[in-house]
């Protein structure tokens, strides 16, 4: 698979949601979506397009350079400060779009299968703020971290609790940098998304992914160490409770579009991610995978 820009030339398929699997749902949707403000922000305000670095803290945060033994589980609290108690459980909602003859993006079933010419996008939303990862393996190759990316948002991965996030973008500067595109060659694509409340320990973002990817130039994208990946891997079989919607083929609506291509958070009264997946009340990461696979 080339990477060009976003990471894909090739991603063919049928999509299937891993480590989603459900449980008593005990009102998935609902525990996602009460979140969700009432009433959408004044656009007028808004930024032009979203900012994924991370707000600058009053104090220094957890440091995220260097590429040594990484740290995916974050259970360890610092005795420094007071533990937060029952916070809410970390989300991850996910929608499809495919593009239809009229070069709309409609919502597809992530089972369909894809064929080539077809071409796809993927929205995610999360119910808090925190940091998105997205690794990908070909054939079961080795990973890759194809986001954050030194090319897209300045090397930042920080997601806004409803503030949606496409793959690719749908502002990308021309149409081949909108979608996914299938082609002809056969092949296993997996994607890997990650979602945790703190940046993963010895993987940089931001000015340090730029700096390293400038003095390690070769050693980009980056693959990802073996103890990181072991941990991506334990985490994905952690059960997950799911919800996923069961029809398609609405259009993706204006408001969706806005707010993911200018950082604006989504109400509650806009449509919905078509799967929603649900970590357990102790899980400060959530970690889930979609297998492309090519027929």
């Amino acid at each position: 698979m080339k990477v060009a820009v976003f990471a894909f030339s090739l991603i063919c398929v049928m999509v299937v949601v891993n480590a989603a699997v459900p449980q008593d749902q005990e009102d998935v949707r609902g525990a996602f979506l009460t979140s969700r403000p009432k009433e959408k922000p004044a656009t007028q305000t808004a930024p032009a397009r979203a900012n994924r670095r991370r707000p600058k803290p009053n104090t220094p945060g957890p440091s995220s350079s260097g590429n040594k033994t990484p740290d995916l589980s974050n259970t360890t609290p610092d005795k420094s400060t007071p533990v937060v108690v029952n916070k809410a459980r970390i989300g991850l909602g996910l929608t499809l779009f495919t593009r239809d003859s009229n070069g709309l993006a409609v919502r597809t079933d992530p089972s369909r299968v894809f064929h080539k010419g077809d071409r796809v996008r993927v929205l995610l939303e999360t119910n808090t703020d925190g940091f998105l990862y997205i690794f990908n393996t070909t054939n079961d190759g080795p990973p890759i971290m194809i986001y954050p990316d030194i090319n897209l948002d300045e090397a930042g991965n920080y997601i806004q609790a409803h503030v949606p996030f496409e793959i690719p973008s749908s502002a990308g500067a021309h149409e081949g940098l909108r979608w996914l595109v299938f082609d002809e060659f056969a092949g296993d694509e997996k994607l890997y998304f990650v979602f945790t409340r703190e940046p993963l320990n010895g993987v940089p973002i931001e000015d340090d992914l730029v700096s390293f990817c400038k003095t390690s130039s070769s050693a980009c994208p980056l693959r990802p160490v073996a103890e990181l990946w072991e941990m991506v891997k334990k985490e994905l079989k952690q059960p997950l409770q799911t919800d996923q919607a069961a029809r398609y083929g609405k259009a993706q609506t204006s408001s969706e579009k806005e707010a993911s291509t200018r950082g604006l958070g989504l109400a509650k009264d806009d449509p919905q991610p078509s799967v929603i997946m649900m970590a357990s009340s102790t899980s400060s990461t959530l970690v889930t995978k979609l297998d492309l696979v090519h027929q």
